[in-house]
């Protein structure tokens, strides 16, 4: 793998250990059966060792080698399962020069939990719920246990573990926000200060129906002054992929991001008018269904944000604080394995020549909710 790609994979599998403490964990249905993944094994060109040497230490609680390369295979499974390729052991080579990296943030993980752990716990029965609607997707556990190795778990028991962890530490994110209340006060005032934060551009909403030739947009356009639905029309004659499944709905964009004559029409056309442009890409029988000036979103509609701004600083700052106090301790010469070949290097490049610097891994946040 060429550097720069396995720099940007390492920076993607950092970010993911910090965003992944909310995100749902359940395996993907499928249709197609996915090529069954490899046993879950330690990541390949890493020395035998024993699961439960430590890895780090979180107050009195020792963390071993198995628990780390269990999260490991998810935080990686994440990144490539992102870029829609099931999870194989073999993809572990081109994560291997972040493991280091990945020890510390995920310390900080299972530091998060602990705290989680004092006072919250996962309801069984909904987890229950979770695991039955996650298997209730697929056919057979056959399949089921495919998509599980796909998006990195061993079993569904891992899963089960994973979901339990989730709910422990989302509900204790949550009453942290929930301690810091914001008077109108201060965040009007933090409104005043960060007026250009809250600026807002022109924006349009639109539908369109696109076909090859004019002579089929004058049919569309009399079939709709007929009566016919919009969005049933875009989905049976609509050669525009993206939008025809949603009856032809774009959303909603600013100025200049479309074609300019498509651009025209969606920013100076009528309102909800039936309107017939051409572009490059065929006719347009489009409709604007709602059209926005630009300028500052205001205080009533910014405050919500506000606040659950000011609210995840807050925690921030509170979580900080107890991860601190408990003393974590790392020992990433444990977790180091060689990493994958670089590809894209010269074949004459010295073999001894030092690899650039992995991305320091980021804090995690509270997400907000």
């Amino acid at each position: 793998m060429g550097s720069v790609k396995q720099f940007l994979l390492t920076m993607a599998l950092l970010g993911g250990a910090a965003s992944a403490q909310t995100t749902p964990a359940t395996p993907p249905a499928t249709t197609t059966p996915a090529t069954p993944a490899a046993p879950a094994t330690p990541a390949p060109d890493a020395p035998a060792q024993d699961p439960a040497t430590p890895v780090g230490k979180i107050g009195s609680e020792d963390v071993t080698l198995g628990e780390f390369e269990r999260a490991f295979r998810l935080a990686a499974a994440r990144v490539v399962n992102a870029q829609g390729i099931p999870f194989q052991d073999t993809f572990l080579t081109e994560f291997a020069s972040a493991r280091p990296e990945f020890l510390t943030q995920y310390l900080r993980d299972r530091a998060v939990y602990q705290l989680a752990r004092v006072n919250t716990s996962a309801d069984p029965a909904e987890l229950d719920q979770q695991m039955e609607s996650a298997r209730a997707d697929f056919a057979s556990d056959e399949e089921f246990q495919t998509a599980l190795a796909g998006t990195g778990y061993a079993d569904a028991d891992d899963l089960r573990t994973e979901l339990e962890r989730q709910a422990v530490v989302g509900a204790y994110l949550q009453t942290l926000k929930d301690r810091f209340k914001f008077g109108d006060a201060v965040v009007a005032g933090f409104y005043n200060l960060n007026k250009a934060k809250f600026a807002k551009p022109a924006e349009a909403c639109v539908k369109h129906i696109l076909v090859p030739t004019e002579a089929e947009a004058k049919t569309i356009v009399a079939d709709l002054a007929a009566g016919a639905d919009f969005a049933k029309v875009a989905a049976d004659k609509s050669q525009d992929p993206g939008s025809a499944p949603q009856g032809g709905d774009l959303g909603c964009f600013g100025p200049g991001q479309m074609v300019e004559s498509f651009d025209k029409a969606s920013f100076t056309g009528p309102v909800g008018t039936v309107q017939t442009v051409q572009s490059q890409f065929g006719w347009h029988v489009l409709v604007v269904t709602k059209r926005t000036d630009a300028g500052v979103t205001p205080l009533e509609e910014a405050a919500p944000v506000i606040r659950d701004q000011l609210g995840n600083e807050a925690a921030q700052r509170y979580l900080d604080a107890q991860i601190a106090k408990l003393k974590t301790e790392a020992y990433p010469d444990v977790v180091r394995v060689a990493a994958a070949p670089d590809e894209s290097a010269a074949p004459d490049a010295a073999p001894d020549a030092a690899p650039a610097p992995d991305a320091p891994a980021e804090p995690a946040t509270p997400p907000s909710n």
